[in-house]
């Protein structure tokens, strides 16, 4: 599964992933738009480097995810909803096996995004003021923030209509410029 954050807008990005055989879900605009760093880029990174099989990216890489409403779904109408409804049985089916992943994700993706933005110094949310990085889970912060530290100049120097694009599950991206140039 190929998975790509394309800077659509000035202060706008997409999500993409693009399931084998061609079939592409989008969510645009995608939520939590950062200049550093997108929020589902950061779970992207966290799911990818803690090999998360049931999280966001792993459930769409299996058929579901959170893009379920966002499918775009080739055909007539009734062929759509049909598609859609399926897509939504099989996120069902996903959620009741998943292990503890999406919850991880969550957490961890959350950590690392407020503790990304203070070693870079941008600004955290209010509620971050005060909140620390429990001992046990410093040497994953570390991992996760590593990747953000390589990939955030990527994002900042991305043009309107770049992108950056993964194959599921490695968190390794190639910059793919806008379509004119």
């Amino acid at each position: 599964m190929e998975v790509a954050f394309e800077r659509t807008g000035h202060r706008r990005y997409a999500t993409v992933i693009t399931l084998p055989g061609g079939h592409s879900r989008r969510m645009d605009p995608a939520p939590g738009f950062d200049e550093n760093i997108p929020h589902d880029l950061v779970h992207y990174l966290t799911e990818a480097e803690l090999g998360l099989s049931s999280g966001v990216f792993g459930r769409a890489a299996a058929g579901g995810g959170g893009f379920a409403e966002t499918a775009e779904t080739p055909g007539d109408p009734r062929r759509r909803a049909r598609a859609q409804r399926k897509l939504k049985k099989r996120e069902a089916s996903l959620g009741k096996a998943d292990r503890g992943d999406m919850a991880t994700s969550e957490y961890f993706a959350g950590v690392c995004d407020v503790a990304w933005r203070r070693r870079a110094g941008a600004t955290t949310p209010a509620w971050a003021d005060g909140q620390s990085i429990p001992p046990e889970d410093a040497p994953t912060v570390d991992r996760i923030l590593n990747r953000l530290d390589e990939l955030a100049p990527l994002w900042r120097d991305l043009p309107i209509g770049g992108a950056l694009t993964f194959t599921w599950p490695h968190p390794t991206a190639a910059v793919r410029p806008p379509a004119s140039a």
